[in-house]
């Protein structure tokens, strides 16, 4: 029994050794604790940052390829120009109306292509910055309890709850490749009147189950005592929400 033991503790340790890979990205969706269990000793998270960025450039890609951006776009274009035929059509002589409506076709090109751009570079570029930035204020919230802050384990933390919001990001494009519709998100501003901007804009079932990761890795590897990671979380997550009402109402604004 006592080798059975001993044979049993050594493969559990050199589990807990072996380095995070591609498989924890899908198991801490629904094993975090054994995903951060081994970050704090083996925070190899680069593979499943790269993966993890590639699958949401290829989001964006499938998005584009679509052809809803495109039709978007075209529909607000000619909105655009049907409203300014009715309201300065009677106003303008036909050379300067046409050199207006010349001006609002190659904006609504170019706003097409920004908004490609976006959707395939910016959307990745934002993932690697917001992980970044979380783990460089979890850092110096670390660093202020007086406890030892280990970037690369806070960094293998927010990498790997994010693979939660890439499961948001599939589950967006999912709905917008049924609907064909976009403007189309995953937090509750769904349900709100369109085009208007909403404080259900903060409530995003994805971007709770990430903070709520990121709580867990930072209690699991003992980064931060519970109490600390709850409302260090809990004020990250208040601010984030906050961005993102304000970026619905901003939204609002230019429509």
């Amino acid at each position: 029994m006592s080798t059975i033991s001993v044979e049993h503790s050594v493969n559990e340790e050199y589990a807990k050794s072996k380095p995070l890979g591609l498989w924890q990205a899908v198991q801490v969706l629904y094993a975090p604790r054994a995903v951060f269990n081994r970050a704090e000793d083996t925070g190899a998270y680069g593979w499943a940052l790269i993966s993890l960025l590639v699958l949401v450039f290829l989001a964006g890609y499938v998005e584009v390829q679509t052809g809803l951006i495109d039709r978007t776009i075209a529909r607000q274009t000619e909105k655009q120009l049907a409203e300014l035929e009715k309201t300065q059509g009677h106003l303008l002589d036909r050379v300067e109306l046409r050199d207006r409506m010349d001006v609002i076709r190659k904006a609504g090109e170019f706003n097409g292509m920004l908004t490609r751009l976006g959707v395939m570079v910016l959307s990745p570029g934002y993932f690697l910055g917001s992980f970044l930035f979380i783990s460089a204020i979890l850092y110096a919230f670390v660093a202020l309890t007086g406890r030892k802050p280990e970037y690369h384990t806070l960094m293998s933390i927010c990498v790997y709850a994010g693979c939660v919001e890439l499961v948001g990001v599939l589950v967006r494009l999912s709905m917008v490749m049924y609907y064909g519709s976009g403007g189309i998100t995953t937090s509750l501003a769904m349900i709100a009147e369109p085009n208007k901007g909403t404080p259900l804009a903060a409530v995003d079932p994805f971007r709770i189950w990430f903070w709520v990761l990121v709580c867990i890795g930072l209690i699991v590897t003992r980064q931060l005592s519970r109490r600390m990671a709850i409302v260090s979380c809990s004020l990250m997550a208040l601010t984030a929400g906050a961005v993102h009402i304000g970026l619905s109402f901003a939204g609002q604004a230019q429509a």
